[in-house]
């Protein structure tokens, strides 16, 4: 099956091992972050540094001042952590390793845009922000998100591109120092939590016929029961019914809209994926899509790779078991695995997840992350014979 590794562009710079270390794994692709949130990451093996943290979410280039001139809400760019045209350096020198190169961009997922223009963000019913969750069903984030789209997938070097967050991100946030684990939320409950309550989704809760002031009333009711250590009230699963019809629409209008420009700014040829969970409601890295509505406005997707994998994710497996499966998808379908083992990720298991997932009907398989991984998690990777 065909692979690719993930990467972040500090993976590569001042390493000068780094792209052929990649290639002998057995992978011909690369997916090269070159817009990302705030983060803290390992570099075991490279001879400068051991940990790099980003502090903020950045675009990993120059971002273009003419084509940002103007507009409202702009990315912000890398310190050192990304200086200058990272991403374009990394990629050349992962192109002249004989490593298709292909960009991987964070949309709806920046602390710092939240910390700086807190209207932007997700609001939940009891009026609680999410400084991480810019809500896009406000028509000034969904423009600096497609914007941020187009320039960032389509880098020089890139032949395609990944989209991450390209939908709702809501409760569930890796986040520095959490302690939001006291009370265990159930999806349902998740869903209600991330539910947003800002004007512009007041205002589409309206449209559908329900009082934004009695909804929010029935949100906090049904999950009263949860902050007691019990389930949520039976009535949640009344309200996701009642709202999801809005929000899709929004993440569907949305996902249309980012990969309309990526196109549109790329020409022919461009391949683009959504990071995606097979449920709807879903929020995060791998946002919820319709399953057959995605293949129309992408050119596939990529899905945890596990039964439980992701956060709040049922993942491929999940999705398989129901009984409907990927097989009839009209599209990429990429089965993403954890290879690290230190973030829970079974490397040693490789071969057999990935002979699954092709069963799943996965046509690729990402590896998340070969900048992460240590060495040995990367020979068992290699041994594994899988890739391609």
């Amino acid at each position: 099956m065909k692979a690719s590794a993930f990467l972040y562009p500090w993976d590569v710079i001042g390493d000068p091992d780094a792209a052929a270390r990649i290639a002998d794994l057995g992978v011909r692709q690369v997916t090269l972050a070159s817009a990302y949130h705030s983060t803290r990451a390992l570099t075991p093996r490279h001879p400068r540094h051991r940990i790099v943290t980003a502090g903020h979410a950045a675009v990993l280039y120059q971002p273009d001042e003419l084509y940002w001139h103007g507009r409202e809400l702009k990315p912000y760019a890398a310190g050192e952590w990304a200086p200058g045209d990272a991403f374009g350096r990394a990629a050349e020198a992962l192109a002249a390793a004989g490593l298709d190169v292909h960009s991987w961009v964070v949309l709806a997922h920046n602390s710092r845009l939240g910390a700086e223009h807190p209207e932007t963000s997700v609001v939940n019913a009891y009026g609680d922000r999410y400084p991480w969750a810019p809500c896009i069903a406000q028509p000034r984030v969904r423009a600096l998100l497609v914007a941020l789209a187009a320039e960032a997938a389509v880098r020089p070097g890139a032949l395609g591109t990944e989209l991450e967050s390209c939908g709702w991100y809501g409760m569930s946030h890796l986040h520095a120092h959490d302690k939001i684990a006291g009370v265990g939320l159930d999806d349902t409950a998740q869903y209600l939590m991330s539910l947003c309550f800002c004007p512009s989704c007041e205002e589409g809760y309206e449209q559908l016929g329900l009082a934004v002031g009695e909804l929010r009333v029935r949100v906090r009711a049904a999950l009263e029961p949860a902050w007691r250590g019990g389930a949520v009230d039976a009535s949640g699963a009344d309200l996701l019914a009642a709202t999801l019809g809005f929000r899709a629409r929004v993440a569907r209008e949305f996902q249309e809209a980012a990969v309309g420009a990526v196109r549109a700014r790329a020409g022919a040829g461009f391949q683009v994926l959504l990071h995606a969970d097979p449920r709807p409601e879903r929020c995060g890295a791998n946002v919820g899509v319709d399953w057959v509505g995605v293949f129309g406005v992408a050119d596939g997707v990529v899905v945890p790779g596990g039964v439980t994998s992701g956060v709040g994710g049922m993942g491929l497996g999940g999705f398989g078991s129901g009984g409907s499966g990927w097989g009839a998808a009209a599209g990429v379908v990429a089965a993403n695995f954890t290879v690290v083992s230190g973030m829970g990720g079974r490397p040693e298991e490789l071969a057999e997840d990935a002979a699954r997932a092709r069963a799943w009907g996965a046509t690729e398989l990402r590896l998340y992350h070969a900048g992460l991984a240590s060495d040995g998690d990367l020979e068992v990777v290699r041994r594994a014979g899988v890739l391609g």
